[in-house]
């Protein structure tokens, strides 16, 4: 078992009416089984409604299953008597780090899970420094939050679940809010914590570019796993992602078209190295700009 197993989860949000007479019944979750190894970094994508931020919620023990089983490290997030024990195996990270960030300083906010605790004080600000560190925030630690940017203060919320020592980091759309260059900065945070520090990120997004370097990606829809895979082998099947609502990243899809157009490019491709590596000797063959003219050239000379 890894360190997040879902068994035939089953989630179902239920609306009553103003007399509390009836009921709407909407299920967000619909038998979705998998199980994420530890150390793995694992991003889920889908649409809006396609059940992905409800699953995160699942992983840190915020919803019950309506119906099936969760275990993070083995233990069922149903069973309360493991709940606080869960939340510190699987700190979670929200969309609007407004919502999370509470301190009046960068270091006091980042002390504060581990404070709650009851960790030593010596060992709160050895963990403060070490997670600063790890986010690239440590010049900033004595800033107010206020006076951070949406990138910046992102990182000060992944700082302070870092500073919980989880072995497992949940992060719900955490650069939803963000401008392009506060996404690229959290992302290089996440990618590096997970290639350092060996922690388990499961990542949720419909930012196509955020997934790339991703061991492993999963579309939901509708509340169901319907494709999961490498990022490669998702990013192969452009059309079947368009038919979930996904767009894929812009040199995927154009090497795609030009693959459909009868371009020698494999699938899947996932970076622009990439595509000028396979498209560029296929052009200079097309335009005859090979290797040949400066043979001739030797031979002349000679």
């Amino acid at each position: 078992m890894g360190i997040i197993k879902a068994a035939r989860l089953i989630f179902d949000y239920v609306k009553h009416d103003e007399d509390d007479k009836g009921e709407e019944v909407n299920r967000a979750i619909d038998n979705v089984s998998l199980d994420i190894k530890e150390g793995d970094f694992v991003a889920i994508l889908g649409h809006n409604g396609s059940g992905k931020s409800t699953f995160a919620k699942h992983v840190n023990g915020i919803l019950m299953p309506t119906e099936g089983t969760v275990w993070i490290s083995g233990m069922d997030t149903s069973d309360e008597s493991h709940i606080w024990d869960i939340r510190k195996t699987a700190g979670m990270v929200f969309q609007n780090p407004d919502n999370q960030i509470i301190g009046n300083i960068v270091e006091e906010d980042v002390g504060f899970g581990p404070e709650n605790m009851g960790v030593p004080t010596d060992e709160i600000w050895r963990r403060v420094d070490e997670s600063l560190e790890a986010v690239g925030m440590t010049a900033y630690r004595l800033k107010s939050p206020n006076k951070l940017s949406g990138g910046q203060k992102q990182r000060v919320a992944i700082a302070g679940v870092m500073a919980m020592k989880p072995r497992c980091i949940i992060l719900d759309e955490p650069t939803a809010m963000l401008d392009p260059n506060g996404r690229k900065e959290v992302i290089r945070t996440i990618r590096e914590l997970n290639r350092k520090e060996k922690i388990t990120v499961l990542l949720i997004t419909h930012y196509m570019e955020e997934v790339v370097h991703a061991d492993r990606v999963i579309v939901m829809d509708n509340g169901r796993i319907v494709m999961d895979g490498t990022p490669r082998e998702i990013f192969s099947r452009v059309r079947e992602l368009k038919q979930y609502r996904l767009d894929v990243p812009q040199v995927t899809e154009l090497a795609d078209e030009l693959a459909e157009a009868g371009v020698p490019l494999s699938r899947g491709i996932l970076s622009r190295k990439e595509l000028l590596e396979q498209l560029v000797p296929y052009l200079k063959e097309q335009l005859g700009l090979d290797d040949k003219p400066a043979e001739a050239a030797e031979n002349k000379e000679a």
